[in-house]
Order: C-alpha cells, then sequence, then structure tokens
C-alpha cells in the first residue's frame, strides 16, 4: 500500500482526532479494540500521537473502515469531519473491490480442476481441500466457517452457523438522516473461530439468546465485521459445539474485562482509569433522569455503594447500563467490569462504559425483622420507596404499595403519600429480601 497514502492518512486522522468532543474520543478510543488499554490513558493517551499508534496496530484500510464506522455511530457526519474522512473511504473502497476480485479469482481458480491434471498434483489439491475447514460432503455447499469469514470474507449467499456466546445491550444510533434507531453486538462462535456482529433493530434482539445456535444469512460485511440487516433472515439451529477458549474469545470480543482493582486501588487510580472492581452492594438509589451535557434528552442514572475489605466507592449506571441493576440488593457480592474513574474534587466514583457489565457472585438470601418508618421517598399506586430503620441503621427499601396500604388500612384512591406521613414513624414487622420487602405487618407501639 501507497506509503504518501499512509501519510496523508494520518494527517487527516490527526484533524478528525482534534475536532472530537472529550466524550467523543473517549468513545473512538474504547470503539478500537485492537488497541491495549495502555495507550488509552494517561500520557499515552494523545491525540497528537494517536493517529501513528492506530496505525501500527490496524492496517491501512481496516483503520479507514474503523474510523469510518466509528465517525456514522458517535455521530459526526458534519462536513468538517466529513471532507477530511471521504476520500480515504471512497479509495479504500476501491482498493477492497480490487481485493475481493483477487479472491474471488483465486478461489475460481482452486475449483477449476482439469480432467488431464497430473496424478500427484491432482492428490495434493485433495489433501488441501480436505484440511480446510467445513468442507466435507456433508457441509451445505453455502455455509461457511468463521475462520474462513475472518480471513476472505463472507458473500450475501453464504450463511454462518454459529453459537451465541455473549450478547450486548441495546444501543441507540443516529442514521444520515438523523432518525435514531437500535442495534446490539453478538460476540458467536463455532468450533473454528469467534466473531463479533453487528446485529441493527429490536426484532432480532427479541429473538437471539446467549447459549443459543443460529443460522445466520443474507449477511453483509465491512472491516468491523459482518453485519446482521432488517433483510437478513435468522434462524435457530441445533447446538453448535464451540470449544471453551474460543468461547472465552467471543465473550471478551463484547466485553473486554479491564484490569481488576480493589477499590482502595482503583481511588488512587488516575482520572478515566478502566478498572473492573468486586464488591458488597450496601445501597442502591433508585433510577433518575439527569440533563447531561451536549445531549439534548435527559439520560437515566442509577448509583448505588460498594464496598470490599479495602474501602467503598459509589457506582453510577449510565443510561442503557441502568437495567443490569435489575434485581440488584444490598447484600449482593458482584463482579462489575470495565468501568471509569471518575475524580471530582475530593469525591472518586466509578461510570459505567459501554462494556460495563454486572456479574453477582453472591446473591443476599431473605431475613425477617421489625422495621420502622421513618421517612418516604417516592409513593405511587405501584409501588413505595421508603427510609426504614432497623439493625440500628436506617436503610432505603422498596415495596408494593398495596401491600402497605394493606398492611396499615390505607386507601391506595386517596393520599396515599399524605395518610403514609400522617401516621408516621410506622412500626412493622417485615420479610426483607435484599432492598425489597416481600411480606409486612403492622406492630403496635408498646
Amino acid at each position: 500500500m501507497s506509503h504518501i497514502w499512509e501519510e496523508e492518512w494520518k494527517k487527516d486522522l490527526r484533524s478528525i482526532l482534534m475536532d472530537l468532543r472529550e466524550e467523543q474520543f473517549d468513545t473512538t478510543l474504547e470503539l478500537l479494540t485492537k488497541i491495549p488499554r495502555c495507550h488509552k490513558t494517561g500520557e499515552s493517551k494523545s491525540r497528537e500521537k494517536m493517529p501513528q499508534i492506530i496505525c501500527e496496530h490496524y492496517s491501512l484500510l481496516d483503520s479507514i473502515a474503523a474510523i469510518s464506522d466509528i465517525i456514522e455511530r458517535i455521530p459526526r457526519n458534519d462536513e468538517p469531519v466529513q471532507s477530511l474522512l471521504r476520500p480515504h473511504v471512497e479509495k479504500m473502497r476501491k482498493e477492497r473491490e480490487k481485493e475481493s476480485q483477487g479472491q474471488k479469482r483465486k478461489r475460481e481458480e482452486r475449483d477449476d480442476v482439469p480432467t488431464d491434471v497430473a496424478p500427484l498434483q491432482s492428490k495434493i489439491l485433495n489433501q488441501q481441500r480436505s484440511s480446510q475447514p467445513n468442507m466435507d460432503r456433508n457441509t451445505p455447499s453455502q455455509k461457511i466457517s468463521i475462520c474462513d469469514v475472518k480471513s476472505t470474507g463472507i458473500l450475501e449467499t453464504q450463511f454462518i452457523a454459529a453459537k451465541v456466546v455473549q450478547k450486548s445491550g441495546l444501543r441507540t444510533y443516529r442514521t444520515k438522516a438523523k432518525e435514531k434507531k437500535c442495534l446490539f453486538y453478538l460476540g458467536v462462535a463455532d468450533e473454528t473461530g469467534s466473531i463479533k456482529m453487528t446485529v441493527y433493530g429490536k426484532d432480532h434482539d427479541k429473538k437471539l439468546k446467549e447459549g443459543s445456535s443460529y443460522l445466520f444469512r443474507k449477511l453483509i460485511q465491512d472491516e468491523s465485521g459482518p453485519k446482521v440487516t432488517t433483510s437478513s433472515i435468522v434462524s435457530q439451529t441445533r447446538s453448535v459445539d464451540v470449544p471453551e477458549q474460543l468461547e472465552m474469545e467471543a465473550q471478551k470480543l463484547i466485553y473486554p474485562e479491564s484490569p481488576v482493582y480493589s477499590i482502595k486501588e482503583a481511588k488512587s487510580a488516575a482520572d478515566r482509569t478502566e478498572v473492573t472492581v468486586e464488591g458488597t452492594v450496601t445501597d442502591i438509589h433508585p433510577v433518575e433522569k439527569v440533563k447531561v451535557k451536549h445531549k439534548q434528552e435527559k439520560t437515566k442514572k442509577q448509583t448505588f455503594q460498594l464496598e470490599d475489605e479495602t474501602d467503598s466507592i459509589g457506582i453510577c449506571m449510565w443510561g442503557d447500563a441502568t437495567e443490569q441493576c435489575k434485581g440488584l440488593s444490598p447484600g449482593d457480592v458482584i463482579k462489575v467490569s470495565n468501568m471509569k474513574t471518575k475524580k471530582y474534587y475530593d469525591n472518586i466514583s466509578l461510570d459505567s462504559t459501554g462494556y460495563t457489565r454486572i456479574d453477582k457472585v453472591q446473591s443476599v438470601g431473605t431475613h425477617n425483622a421489625k422495621i420502622q418508618v421513618m421517612g418516604i421517598i417516592k409513593a405511587t399506586k405501584k409501588e413505595t420507596h421508603l427510609e426504614a430503620e432497623f439493625n440500628q441503621q436506617v436503610h432505603t427499601l422498596v415495596v408494593a404499595s398495596r401491600l402497605l396500604a394493606n398492611a396499615f388500612g390505607f386507601d391506595l384512591k386517596g393520599d396515599f403519600k399524605e395518610s403514609l406521613l400522617n401516621k408516621m414513624p410506622l412500626s412493622a414487622d417485615a420479610e426483607i429480601q435484599g432492598q425489597k420487602i416481600t411480606k409486612i405487618t403492622a406492630v403496635e407501639e408498646m
């Protein structure tokens, strides 16, 4: 590939990166998964040096394709950025077309075996064919292995049979027409390899389940890998056997785990350091919607406190990541992967990223306690968030409003919250699972 073209690309890429806002630059680095994490933090995280680092870990064509995909997803479709990117994308597509035509000719030459080929040459050809994955007689002619997809790409007439090992949450993006749509990612694997798929649309999200195997047909592909679109056909199939090592690889394609830190170490790390921590949930706050800089719509936010034997820290989950907090209770031991440290004056917390994942190590059990309701955070006809004292500490608990009304003889049709406030403090025997009251009975004060 032309050295002059590569230098021109580095120059224009530097200008593109310099034009990105801080959060856009951070997202770009997160999505460039081939770049080691050591280059994404501290002094190594330099916009001036990043074009060279990108080209060291991606080929020229791969780097152009990757940046083009990221710029579309951020999105930065404004002319200052697109005018720098567009010429390189067009040139990259022409080069890919040449490569594709060359590969097609090689496949045609490989399959065109003359009838008068010498016996030794025929034997060598047969050995080469038998060594290739998925070329046995029982394999459909259009099926292609993941190993072959990674080396030669996939045509629309070919399909993959693979197991969904890992699935990301739904993410939003905007089309060139500024229309808001959804996508998610799959880490899939077969017996030959693993690969990351981009899947567009909520319909596919409902259908595709982790641990199940599927046939993926009518895929399209660019430098970021195969893509499942609304025109693709996905059907469930019999289980695909995947070696354990390839399953682990597929998982890391979606959630590449950052280094594990103790909470004390995480709080001592530099700002925006990527960390994984493990500990016990001590407190959880309800989901709220807050105004975020550079966004017109309010963003969902949920916080909880995590504690290990070294220290405690606040965890802040943003946007779709708040869905992972459902079912989480104080007392649960969890592992929170791929967070970023955030320093604001003397306060240090952890923010979720696009790759954050919460895994339960140990769930909290059910216990009985005598509680005293001290305050009401929120009360609706469906559920009530309250402050209650038990075991000489005040806790935030959630209870179905129907259970609370039945226990204390309140009417849900009236001003339920006002009725609660007028009779406080309220004493009760409660069965508590984590942060949720599952049973409650009023107790008269002596």
